[in-house]
């Protein structure tokens, strides 16, 4: 089986409808799809809607994947299997939407104090239905030649500490793990090898994480060097943190593509261990 729990649609920064993500997800013979937006769940509905209609079977887990902030970090916590209509959550999504429109806000401002103007209507137009990410200012600046290309944008304007940075007002990492159990779902810890983090630090993140009550953290995501893939293993049992795959997937690339390369190391507890909609042989692992 292949299983993927971390991907996202044009509702967040990524490129593709709900729809053609599904449709992509069937190509690629993935049979179990975490829908992941950063801070919003307006596309499960439709992805579930969509799928009804389809003739191969694809199981669609509801997710999300929410920005905290942790010792100056900007640590990234997925909620899977959640309950994506639960009232109260959704009240906590859209203030955390009010604060990423805020901030959207702020980096325009800087951005035009830099001499870049008009810069939040393109990202606006870029972003379509979706929540307005630093992602879409950084394609509008490559698309105006501001910057050779995406990665420039961000070390020259949107990075940490650069002229259009704005130091973001999310949720400490244990409120939003109280989100995610309150709306029934799992909290895993995203991509913890891409934070650039010390050992040391890593170490600190995963036991402050596991103690406000996370249940798990991904161990295997696209371009992991095999040491690394080890170490986050071990790290996952030697903190009783469940194991979980993703491609954080966004547009279709040579890097990355939905359902590649994302089977667990052996002996680890799946994430998806307990989930009651899953068959019996998608307990173990990805195969």
């Amino acid at each position: 089986m292949k299983i993927d729990l971390h991907c996202h649609s044009h509702y967040s920064d990524g490129l593709l409808s709900p729809q053609e993500l599904i449709d992509r997800a069937h190509n690629m013979q993935v049979d179990v799809l975490a829908i992941t937006d950063h801070d919003t769940v307006a596309a499960i509905d439709e992805a579930l809607a969509y799928q009804a209609g389809q003739k191969r079977k694809l199981t669609i887990i509801p997710g999300i994947e929410i920005s905290t902030r942790w010792h100056g970090f900007d640590i990234h916590i997925l909620g899977l299997n959640i309950d994506h209509r639960h009232p109260e959550f959704c009240v906590r999504l859209k203030e955390q939407a009010e604060r990423r429109e805020e901030r959207a806000r702020e980096i325009a401002d800087k951005l035009a104090k830099a001499g870049i103007e008009g810069v939040y209507e393109d990202a606006q137009k870029l972003a379509g239905p979706g929540q307005l990410t630093r992602a879409h200012f950084a394609r509008v600046l490559v698309s105006r030649n501001q910057v050779k290309d995406f990665d420039g944008a961000f070390q020259h304007y949107l990075g940490k500490d650069k002229r259009a940075f704005v130091k973001p007002k999310w949720p400490e990492i244990g409120e939003a793990v109280s989100w995610i159990k309150d709306a029934g779902g799992n909290a895993v810890l995203a991509h913890p090898a891409r934070y650039d983090l010390s050992a040391k630090w890593l170490r600190r993140l995963l036991i402050e994480f596991a103690q406000a009550g996370g249940h798990g953290m991904e161990v295997i995501h696209p371009q992991l060097a095999p040491d690394m893939k080890r170490q986050l293993a071990s790290y996952a049992m030697e903190y009783g943190l469940a194991a979980s795959c993703g491609s954080d997937f966004h547009f279709p690339n040579r890097w990355t593509e939905l359902g590649k390369n994302l089977s667990l190391p052996d002996g680890l507890v799946p994430i998806w261990r307990d989930w009651p909609q899953l068959d019996v042989h998608c307990q173990t692992a990805n195969a």
